[in-house]
């Protein structure tokens, strides 16, 4: 009988362990445990990997629910903010998930991990153009034309938005050019927005700059954090290629500065309907100075020396390669490669450009709002105040969000670096679909404001045509009256006239001495 009980007794544990699972007490219970337990192992981790760990309060707040938390919307009142406030709904109700999924270092990870560099990585099929420059640069335009679990489409025009550039048609989707950040790494982040675009309708392009992104270095030199010169030749072949198309731009964490530089420098004449920045780096200059946590540091630092050392050869005309692998940080390897440290050319090998004096001149021409006056064109901002890789959110230039009507700001609490996930999805991001969405919002924003300029117009024509006939039949009769008194003077003047004898001679003297 023992052994009958002995052999049924992990059975009986089963069987009770699943009644109790089934109360709720108990189930509650065993999940706040749970919680508890995940949340000391993962300060634990931290604390090793020297990251800065959630405190008490932080992971309360997290356990609560996180459907309620709205970003924090900084712009001016406009009518564009007001529409935006009105249509775009993905900004006014994130649904940002709870902890675990909403720690800044998990979302900031899960957004770089596996970087894929190249021409195909992720799950979108990447065709490629190389874009010679003015001075023999090169950079490379990566056009998405299809998902790899799907056939590539192709077949029809409105099916495949890269046959509207091989066949010629007047009209095609719209291209949305993505911008990496200042590494050029193709982060899986990057590439989930890129295969969300291409399924809602875009035409996505990813721009790599000379040197990254697996595009060749034929220059002795790379791109400054915020020279926008590749960019605006980039823009102007794209707007030549697809002249009739809407173009958009959104980059990703330090790539902002490239972005902006090219906004803030082009004004009014950029090509670009839109933009956006997710995590962007408004301050480079203090992005650069600020001491990154140990795992993300290095990780850049060796990814930036990577680049370095495979264009030793090249550059070390005009530089001292072996100094710029010297660098203890991203700072001095930036002022070791610009900042007053090149050779003097000789023979044929010149350099395309001088570099700055100093830290502070080079930061003069690259920081990127140096020129946030001239942006002529709308611009959304999606930034976390628990982002571990930019400066802290009492860094951000708010007023000028108040006071320039282009500048939109959309802050949240939770979402790490390129990261705010959603509750219950895994492989959409809040900023995908807010980013998205924002771009259709201020495009049928605009769409409407030169409807209503037009009839404006056609009204204002129309009034002035008719002012216009008004004031011809005005003059008509004018002219008629006036044709009629001339010809009453007429009769009066032939009727009281002298004999023409009388006046003969003293109108000729008059004459003559009048010529002479």
């Amino acid at each position: 009988m023992w052994d009958s009980l002995l052999c049924l007794f992990p059975s009986l544990l089963l069987f009770l362990v699943a009644v109790l699972l089934h109360w709720s007490p108990v189930r509650v219970l065993l999940e706040c445990s749970l919680r508890w337990a995940t949340w000391i192992l993962w300060r634990a981790a931290c604390w090793v990997l020297e990251l800065q760990t959630p405190t008490r309060g932080e992971w309360n707040n997290g356990l609560a629910d996180a459907d309620n938390t709205q970003p924090r919307l900084v712009c001016k009142p406009t009518a564009l903010a007001h529409h935006l406030l009105l249509h775009c709904h993905t900004l006014r109700r994130p649904l940002l998930a709870a902890w675990p999924q909403s720690d800044p270092h998990l979302q900031t990870l899960s957004s770089l991990l596996w970087p894929v560099e190249g021409t195909a990585g992720g799950k979108v099929h990447f065709t490629r153009d190389h874009l010679l420059l003015s001075d023999g640069g090169i950079v490379a335009l990566d056009w998405a034309v299809g998902l790899k679990e799907e056939p590539l489409l192709g077949v029809k025009c409105e099916q495949h938005p890269g046959a509207c550039r091989c066949l010629g048609c007047r009209s095609g989707p719209p291209i949305l050019l993505f911008i990496p950040n200042c590494l050029g790494v193709v982060t899986p982040h990057l590439q989930r927005l890129c295969s969300l675009a291409l399924q809602q309708g875009f035409y996505p392009v990813v721009f790599h700059r000379r040197g990254q992104g697996s595009c060749p270095l034929t220059t002795p030199r790379f791109q400054e954090f915020g020279d926008p010169q590749d960019l605006v030749q980039a823009v102007a072949y794209l707007r030549s290629r697809h002249p009739t198309a809407t173009l958009l731009a959104v980059s990703e964490g330090s790539g902002s500065g490239l972005l902006l530089s090219y906004l803030g420098e082009c004004g009014s004449s950029s090509y670009l309907t839109a933009a956006a920045c997710i995590s962007p780096v408004l301050h480079g200059k203090l992005w650069f100075e600020m001491q990154l946590p140990s795992l993300y540091h290095w990780g850049a630092l060796f990814y930036r020396k990577l680049q370095i050392s495979r264009y030793a050869n090249a550059l070390s005309s005009l530089m001292d390669v072996g100094r710029l692998l010297g660098g203890r940080s991203l700072r001095d390897v930036e002022e070791r490669m610009f900042c007053g440290t090149t050779k003097p050319a000789t023979g044929e090998d010149q350099s395309p450009a001088e570099g700055a004096k100093d830290w502070e001149a080079y930061w003069e021409r690259n920081e990127p709002l140096r020129d946030a006056d001239e942006v002529a064109v709308p611009v959304l901002c999606l930034c976390s105040a628990d982002d571990p890789l930019v400066p802290p959110a009492s860094s951000l230039p708010t007023s000028l969000f108040l006071h320039s009507p282009y500048f939109l700001l959309a802050l949240t609490t939770s979402g790490g670096h390129c990261g705010f996930t959603q509750a219950g999805k895994s492989t959409t991001s809040w900023s995908h679909e807010a980013v998205l969405e924002y771009f259709r919002v201020v495009s049928d924003f605009l769409k409407r404001e030169e409807r209503r300029r037009s009839r404006s117009r056609a009204q204002g024509q129309e009034v002035g045509r008719q002012a216009q006939g008004s004031r011809l039949w005005s003059a008509a009769a004018r002219e008629r009256r006036r044709k009629a008194v001339l010809a009453v003077r007429r009769e009066r003047h032939l009727t009281l006239q002298p004999a023409q004898s009388d006046f003969t001679e003293d109108l000729f003297n008059w004459n003559r001495s009048y010529t002479r």
